[in-house]
């Protein structure tokens, strides 16, 4: 089964607690804090993997998990590591986040590996904290939560060039013709469902991959039909082979059956409508087909035609030659914007303020990912650390900026759905 398309979330593991522990060997004086940190969670990483062609694996994995560190303990054992989990997709396989619509990544090359979900660090054990002021802390951390996201996987096969037209225009006869690929045919109405991808390999050695796509039709760029796959796949394709049938054995009409394509590529992606594109003159050996193109010519005299005969092979060879040279012509281009691509932004805290406040039902509630996360890594079971926690939340700026907005003694502060109450 051909898989092209799947929404997965994946957790990476949180990282483990830290070791709240003090030395208490006999004979050893002074012993001091020994708690350990805990180990890293493990991530959960996508690795472009060749031999793969459809995203039939992801499709069976609704959730994907990391394992937790390991806890630290006494005696400076730190906690280890957990193993990262390892995902294989197919080559040409774009990785959303499917809350924002950002491109995370897009894997074209073997063994190109993405983290897409971070492990969360270790807790510090009581050791770490341990200073000249204070020798002997009670208080350690507990893990980094695992990064959560929700993601949209699209796969997008890479090939030189794709063969495009309405169904039934021999888009996968003439795959068959020049190269070893052996899709699906048939000799009644019949589209291709997923893509073939052939290799075409000339006299003088040079080669290419050849995409035969599923067959277009009009709506295409809203989805209608298997035209909106038709689209994704062509994204990667340097050059467009637009196959038109001048047989009219379908009763369509070449001239209609152009513009049709042409209006879809606008519609769907300017981008791709920009892209170079070849007109073929399919199953000219059929009666009628030859008077069929004339009339196309008349009606679109600025374009250069190429007529070929999958079954005779009339015009073939001279159409594989102009697609090696034209290929040799055209650089590599990226498939996606600046803008539709994830950038990691790392806050400072002197420039930027890492959290936000807002008065919500008379209860005043603090978000941001520092807050968060410095609130899920704490133990508010052992007294110094929810004394750490509120130095924090001072140093940050977050007392002054409730007293600032008109927060009173007494008021109600959420922090991760967890009530405090602002003493001023």
């Amino acid at each position: 089964m051909f898989v092209d398309e799947v929404k997965i979330k994946v957790i990476a593991g949180s990282g483990g607690a830290g070791c709240t522990s003090f030395r208490r060997e006999k004979f050893v004086p002074m012993g001091g804090p020994d708690g350990g940190n805990g180990g890293r969670g493990g991530s959960i990483v996508f690795v472009g993997d060749k031999s793969l062609k459809t995203l039939i694996d992801l499709r069976y994995q609704k959730i994907i998990k990391g394992n937790k560190g390991q806890n630290g303990e006494g005696s400076n054992r730190y906690g280890k590591n957990s193993d990262d989990v390892i995902i294989k997709v197919p080559l040409g396989t774009t990785v959303y986040d499917d809350d924002t619509g950002l491109v995370i990544k897009d894997i074209i090359e073997d063994n190109e590996e993405v983290i897409v979900a971070q492990g969360g660090r270790g807790g510090r054990g009581n050791k770490a904290f341990a200073t000249h002021e204070n020798p002997a802390p009670k208080f350690s951390e507990k893990g980094e939560p695992g990064e959560i996201r929700y993601l949209r996987c699209e796969l997008k096969v890479l090939a030189d060039v794709g063969i495009i037209g309405m169904p039934s225009v021999g888009k996968s006869t003439l795959l068959s013709v020049i190269s070893s690929a052996k899709p699906k045919i048939a000799s009644y109405h019949f589209t291709t469902l997923s893509p073939n991808l052939g290799v075409v390999k000339l006299k003088n050695n040079d080669s290419y991959v050849v995409a035969d796509l599923p067959g277009l039709i009009e709506g295409a760029h809203e989805g209608v039909g298997l035209g909106d796959k038709f689209l994704r796949h062509a994204d990667r394709c340097k050059i467009l082979l637009h196959m038109i049938d001048m047989s009219c054995e379908e009763g369509r009409n070449p001239g209609d059956d152009y513009k049709i394509i042409r209006n879809e590529l606008v519609k769907y992606s300017k981008k791709l409508a920009q892209k170079k594109e070849i007109i073929v003159a399919s199953k000219m050996d059929t009666k009628g087909s030859l008077d069929n193109l004339n009339n196309f010519k008349k009606e679109n005299p600025n374009l250069t035609i190429y007529p070929i005969s999958s079954y005779t092979g009339e015009g073939i060879d001279e159409l594989l030659i102009k697609i090696n040279d034209i290929l040799k012509e055209i650089e590599n281009q990226d498939v996606y914007d600046e803008d539709e691509i994830e950038e990691k932004v790392y806050i400072k805290f002197k420039t930027e303020k890492p959290y936000t406040i807002t008065k919500e039902n008379d209860v005043w509630v603090v978000r941001g990912k520092e807050i968060e996360r410095l609130f899920a890594m704490t133990k508010f079971e052992e007294e110094e650390g929810v004394l750490r926690f509120g130095r924090i939340l001072r140093a940050m700026g977050i007392e002054d900026e409730l007293a600032s907005l008109g927060a009173k003694p007494g008021d109600d502060v959420v922090i991760n759905d967890f009530l405090f109450t602002y003493k001023g």
